[in-house]
């Protein structure tokens, strides 16, 4: 079930922001990626405190990316990681770039 949960939001074209609401790094990744004029729908952040089977979902996040933590960043279907890769890819201006390669500006 967590397995589909995070396949399902993952599977298109948009970013997806695993977090957690009482999370600081979670909120500079949206304060950051606030400043893009996404497409309606392209940018999703979820919640975890308020999934049922949040455990479950951080476990697979473990699985397909290497760690637990959040936020857990997702550009198309790859991860990049999370707010300090963020941070990073955007001071570098590949970010951009990213957002656009996947149709999300």
């Amino acid at each position: 079930m967590a397995q589909q949960f995070v396949v399902s939001h993952i599977a298109s074209n948009k970013v997806v922001v695993f977090g957690k609401n009482n999370c600081p790094f979670c909120h500079h990744a949206l304060d950051l990626l606030e400043n893009f004029n996404f497409k309606p729908g392209h940018l999703e952040y979820i919640d975890l405190t308020s999934q049922r089977d949040m455990d479950a979902i951080q476990d697979y996040l473990m699985q397909l990316t290497g760690t637990r933590t959040v936020p857990r960043i997702f550009i198309g279907e790859t991860c990049i990681g999370g707010f300090t890769d963020l941070d990073a890819l955007n001071r570098s201006g590949e970010l951009f770039f990213m957002f656009k390669t996947i149709g999300a500006l």
